[in-house]
C-alpha cells in the first residue's frame, strides 16, 4: 500500500513535468539540468517551511479567524514562491542554456513540481489514499501553474531587449508578486472551507491559473529565437545559442 501512495504522490509531479518537457518542442534543455532543477525545487521545500516558521514566530497568524487566515495565506505564498524564485535565478537564469524565453517556464515549472512533489509524499504518507486523489487535481497543477507564472515573467525578464518580447517594467519583481498573489488566493479561498462558496473561490483561481499558464506557453513558444527566420542583429542567432 506504501508503494501505492508514493507512486500517486509522486506521478502527478512528473506528468506535469514531462508535459512541459513536450511544449518545449524548439530548444529542448539538457536533461540533467532538468533533474537539478526538479530536485533543487524539492530541496526548496526547507528553506520555505523556515520562512513560514519566522513569520508564524512574529505573530503574523495569531489573530482573528479571516485575519489568520488571509495572514497565513500570504505567508505560504510569499515563502514558498520565493524559495523556488530563488532557486531560479541563482542556479539557472545565467546559464546559457537558459537561451530563449520558454526556457523560464521550463526551469519555473520543473522547480515547483520538486516543490510539489516532495510536499505531496508528506501529504500523501500522512493522510491516505482520498489525499493523494484529490491533490493529484488541484494543488500539484495549482503549484504547475504559479511555476509557469513565476517563468513567464522571468523569462520576460531575460530576453527584454528582443523585439518580439513582451515589455513591462520590473518583470523580475512580477515574477515573484503574481505567482505570491496566486498561490495566496488560492490558498485563503481553500483554507475557508467552513463558508462553502467561498471554497469554491479556490477552484476559480486554479482554472485561471491554468488558463493563463496555457496562454504563457504559447506566447513564450511563439516569442522564441527558434521559432523566427529573421534576426534584428546579425550575431543575435550565435547570441541566443550561447
Amino acid at each position: 500500500m506504501i508503494f501505492i501512495l508514493f507512486a500517486l504522490a509522486v506521478a502527478p509531479g512528473l506528468a506535469i513535468a514531462i508535459f512541459i518537457y513536450e511544449k518545449d518542442k524548439l530548444d529542448r534543455e539538457p536533461l540533467h539540468l532538468l533533474v537539478k532543477s526538479f530536485f533543487l525545487g524539492a530541496l526548496s521545500i526547507f528553506p520555505a517551511s523556515f520562512l513560514e516558521g519566522v513569520f508564524e514566530g512574529f505573530g503574523f497568524t495569531q489573530n482573528a479567524e479571516l485575519t489568520t487566515t488571509f495572514n497565513y495565506a500570504l505567508t505560504v505564498g510569499f515563502s514558498e514562491e520565493m524559495s523556488k524564485f530563488l532557486i531560479l535565478i541563482v542556479f539557472f537564469y545565467r546559464r546559457k542554456e537558459f537561451n530563449e524565453p520558454f526556457d523560464g517556464i521550463t526551469y519555473g515549472v520543473m522547480i515547483a513540481m520538486g516543490f510539489a512533489t516532495l510536499e505531496n509524499v508528506f501529504y500523501v504518507v500522512e493522510g491516505g489514499l482520498g489525499v493523494a486523489l484529490i491533490r493529484m487535481f488541484t494543488a500539484v497543477p495549482a503549484h504547475a501553474t504559479f511555476g509557469v507564472l513565476m517563468g513567464f515573467f522571468v523569462g520576460m525578464a531575460k530576453f527584454q531587449h528582443r523585439r518580439h518580447s513582451f515589455k513591462m517594467p520590473l518583470p523580475r519583481t512580477a515574477a515573484v508578486v503574481f505567482p505570491m498573489v496566486m498561490h495566496a488566493l488560492y490558498d485563503f479561498f481553500l483554507y475557508m472551507r467552513n463558508i462553502p462558496l467561498l471554497a469554491v473561490g479556490a477552484l476559480v483561481a486554479l482554472v485561471v491559473g491554468i488558463v493563463f499558464s496555457l496562454w504563457a506557453i504559447r506566447m513564450h513558444n511563439l516569442n522564441s529565437p527558434f521559432s523566427h527566420h529573421e534576426w534584428h542583429h546579425p550575431d543575435e542567432k550565435e547570441i541566443f545559442k550561447g
